[in-house]
C-alpha cells in the first residue's frame, strides 16, 4: 500500500524516461492523480473534467483537446517535481465518500455512493488483512486448503500472514488451477489485467491489456514464491473424501493422485476448487467410437498437428470464442457446430500491448496504477448492475429486458452487421434472439470475421450422433472430420465434485445439493457441515461483471475474520445457523427473480436442471462487501468447544 508520506522521499525528480512517458498516459487517470497529489477538486471539474465515456475502452484523451491534455501532463510533473524536492507535502488521502465523487467526476456517470468504502479499499487506502490472535495456533486451528488457483493462493497467503497452521493440497503437479490445465491455442483472461490481480501484488509489467494464459500462470507462480506458500503445497492429490469428526472437532480428509495416497486431518477447511475446472462432456451417441483424435479445450493436445486437417469444434462459448479465430488458416476446414449464437462486444483494448512508457507509468508514476485499476473496478462491474434488472413495464421483454438492454441491443446488432459485412447469410446464424447478457458476455476476439473465412464453416443444426469420422447433425448430414475439438465448458454447478463431504449429522453435500443445486450462506458456509468454508461458491459468481479477484479476496477476508471470532472465543467448531441459511437463500431467490438470467430465451449454464440461478449473485460487488464486511458471529454462526 502506498503512503503519501512515501511520496517526499521518492528520490530523484522526475526522470526524463517517466516525463517522456507521460505523452502516453490516460488523461482521466492523471486528473485523478493531480486530485489525489495536490487535494484540489478542480482537476475534474471544468475545463479539466472528462466527457462521459461511450463505449468500451479506456477514454484516453478524456474527450479534452490536445493542448488542455498537455496541460494536464506539465501539471502532473509539476507536482511530481515539487513533492520529491519537499517544496510540498502530498495531500492527505481522500475520504471514501470523496473517492466516490471523484471516480464518478472522472467516468462521467453517478458512481454508487455505497460504493466507497468498497472502491477506497481498493485504492490501497485500506488493506483486508486480518490480524489472528497468536492462540490460533495453540488452540489447534489448523487449515487445509483444497485447491491451488486463485482461490487457493489467495486464502494461503492471508493464512502464512496471519501465522495461522495450513497445508494446500492440490490434484495437479503445479499450482494456477485454471490457468495451469487451460492451454488451448488463443487461451486467456476476458477480464483487464489491472484488474484480474490480487489487490495487494498489482503488477504493473503487465504486457497486454487482456493477459494470455502463459502470462496469467506466471503471475500466480511469481505471487505464491514471493509470499512463500509453495513449500506448503501437496501436489498431485486430488480430495476424494472429508469426514467431520463431531467428537474431536476436526475433518478427516482423504486424497489420492499422482502424488500417492495421503491422509490429513485439519481443524478447519478451506474449498477453493473453484468452478470451472471438470470439463463438461456432451452425451452424445457415437462420441467414443470417433476414430481421429477427439479432446476437450481444458485438456489441450500439443501433440495433434492441426495443418491441413479437417477440424470440428463443437461449441460456441468462451473457450471456442478465443480459439477458433486463433487456430483458423492453420486447417484446411474448420466446422464450427453452434448450438446458439453469442453476444459478442468489441473492445479496443482486448489485442492491445501495454507500451514499455504506460508501464514505466505504472509502475514509477505515483497513484497512477491504482486510480488506472479503480476506473476498471466500476466500469468492469457494477456500472452494468442495474442495466440486468428486468422493468416489468418494458414492452419489448421478448428482445430485451429494459432500454438501457435495448440500446446495448442494438449498438451490438450494428456491431455484428458491420463485422459480416456482405455474408448477409451469416445473419442469422449470428445474431442472438434473447437480451445481450443474458448469458456470459463474451469479448469478441474476431469471431464474426472469423467465420466469414472460405475454410470456416458455420453449422447450426442440432449434433445428434458422431461417427468414426463425421459428426452427423439432425438434417442427415454427415460432416467428415479428421479431429474433433470439445468446447463444451464445465460442469459448473457440480460444485465440490467429485470429492464426498460428510457432516456434522451424517449427510454429504451430495445429498443435500443433489447434482446441481448448490445453496451456502453468503456462498460460503452450510449448516450441519462446520468449519467448512467455500471460495467462489454458490451464487457468488458476478455476473453483471466484475473481477473474480476482488470477490475472492472479499470472501478470504470474512473466513479469516472468522477465525480470528473462533480463537478469540476458544471455540473449536462454528456452524451456521438454520435460520439464517435460509433466511438467505429465500432473500438471494427472490432477488434473482428481478435478473436478466431468469429469461427464458436462452439455456445458460447459470441455471440448474430446474432453472433455478444457482452460479450468479443478484447484488453488486459493494453489496456483496457490505454484506460481508464483518461476520455476525453471535448472531450467525453457533460457535462450539470439543467435548
Amino acid at each position: 500500500m502506498e503512503s503519501s508520506a512515501s511520496l517526499t522521499s521518492a528520490g530523484p525528480p522526475l526522470s526524463s524516461e517517466l516525463h517522456e512517458a507521460l505523452a502516453e498516459a490516460n488523461i482521466p487517470t492523471l486528473l485523478l492523480v493531480l486530485a489525489h497529489l495536490t487535494g484540489e477538486e478542480r482537476w475534474l471539474d471544468a475545463p479539466y473534467r472528462p466527457t462521459a465515456q461511450r463505449g468500451p475502452g479506456d477514454h484516453d484523451t478524456a474527450g479534452l483537446p490536445p493542448e488542455r491534455q498537455q496541460e494536464v501532463r506539465d501539471a502532473v510533473a509539476e507536482v511530481v517535481h515539487a513533492i520529491q524536492r519537499g517544496e510540498r507535502a502530498p495531500a492527505p488521502d481522500p475520504s471514501p465518500e470523496t473517492v466516490t465523487r471523484w471516480l464518478s467526476k472522472s467516468l462521467g456517470v453517478e458512481v454508487a455512493l455505497d460504493s466507497g468504502p468498497l472502491l477506497a479499499e481498493e485504492l490501497g487506502l485500506e488493506d483486508r488483512w486480518v490480524e489472528v490472535p497468536p492462540a490460533a495456533a495453540e488452540q489447534g486451528l489448523d487449515v487445509l486448503i483444497v485447491g491451488s488457483g486463485y482461490s487457493g493462493i489467495a486464502a494461503a497467503i492471508a493464512l502464512e500472514r496471519a501465522g495461522v497452521p495450513y497445508r494446500l493440497v492440490e490434484k495437479n503437479d503445479s499450482l494456477g488451477g485454471t490457468w495451469l490445465e487451460n492451454t488451448y491455442p488463443g487461451c486467456g483472461v476476458d477480464t483487464p489485467s489491472h484488474l484480474y490481480s490480487f489487490s495487494f501484488a498489482q503488477d504493473p509489467g503487465w504486457p497486454r491489456y487482456f493477459g494470455k494464459r502463459h502470462e496469467l500462470f506466471a503471475y500466480l507462480e511469481r505471487v505464491a514464491e514471493e509470499h512463500g506458500i509453495t513449500r506448503n503445497v501437496h501436489f498431485g492429490l486430488e480430495v476424494t473424501t472429508a469426514t467431520w469428526d463431531e467428537g474431536a472437532h476436526r475433518w478427516h480428509v482423504v486424497a489420492e493422485g499422482s502424488g500417492g495416497r495421503a491422509e490429513f486431518s485439519a481443524r478447519i477447511v478451506i474449498s477453493a476448487v473453484g468452478l470451472l475446472n471438470r470439463p463438461a462432456i456432451p452425451a452424445i451417441a457415437g462420441l467414443e467410437d470417433f476414430a481421429g483424435p477427439c479432446f476437450h479445450t481444458a485438456r489441450w493436445r500439443d501433440d495433434v498437428d492441426l495443418a491441413g486437417k479437417r477440424v470440428g469444434v463443437l461449441g460456441t462459448g468462451a473457450s471456442s470464442m478465443q480459439l477458433v479465430p486463433a487456430i483458423a488458416g492453420v486447417p484446411s476446414e474448420l466446422v464450427v457446430f453452434q448450438r446458439s449464437p453469442q453476444w459478442g462486444i468489441p473492445h479496443p483494448n482486448y489485442k492491445r500491448e501495454v507500451t514499455p512508457a504506460v508501464q514505466r507509468l505504472m509502475r514509477e508514476l505515483p497513484r497512477y496504477q491504482g486510480w488506472y485499476r479503480l476506473r476498471q473496478v466500476w466500469n468492469n462491474g457494477d456500472r452494468l448492475h442495474e442495466s440486468l434488472q428486468i422493468d416489468p413495464d418494458w414492452p419489448h421483454l421478448e428482445r430485451s429486458i429494459n432500454e438501457t438492454n435495448d440500446r446495448h441491443r442494438r449498438f451490438l446488432t450494428e456491431y455484428i452487421l458491420d463485422e459480416l459485412g456482405d455474408r448477409t447469410d451469416l445473419i442469422d446464424q449470428c445474431v442472438p434472439t434473447y437480451p445481450p447478457y443474458g448469458k456470459r458476455p463474451l469479448l469478441d476476439n474476431g469471431w464474426f470475421r472469423t467465420v466469414r473465412r472460405d475454410d470456416v464453416r458455420l453449422v447450426t443444426e442440432r449434433v445428434t450422433a458422431v461417427k468414426p469420422h463425421a459428426v452427423v447433425t439432425a438434417d442427415d448430414v454427415e460432416h467428415e472430420l479428421d479431429v474433433l475439438v470439445l468446447a463444451t465448458g464445465f460442469q459448473a454447478l457440480n460444485m465440490l465434485g467429485p470429492m464426498t463431504v460428510v457432516g456434522r449429522s451424517g449427510t454429504t453435500l451430495r445429498d443435500l445439493w443433489g447434482p446441481d443445486d448448490a445453496r451456502a450462506y453468503l456462498g460460503m458456509t452450510v449448516p450441519d457441515f462446520p468449519n467448512l468454508f467455500c471460495l467462489w461458491g454458490p451464487n457468488t459468481n458476478a455476473g453483471h461483471g466484475g473481477s473474480h479477484v476482488l470477490s475472492v479476496e472479499i470472501q478470504v477476508r470474512y473466513v479469516m475474520q472468522v477465525i480470528a471470532g473462533m480463537a478469540e472465543r476458544e471455540a473449536t467448531a462454528v456452524e451456521c445457523r438454520q435460520e439464517v441459511f435460509d433466511a438467505y437463500n429465500e432473500r438471494l431467490d427472490d432477488a434473482l427473480s428481478r435478473t436478466i438470467w431468469t429469461h427464458p430465451g436462452m439455456s445458460t449454464y447459470y441455471r440448474n436442471s430446474r432453472g433455478r440461478i444457482v452460479y450468479n449473485m443478484p447484488w453488486t460487488n459493494a453489496q456483496y462487501w457490505h454484506m460481508t464486511r464483518r461476520p455476525a458471529l453471535d448472531r450467525d454462526f453457533v460457535l462450539r468447544r470439543a467435548g
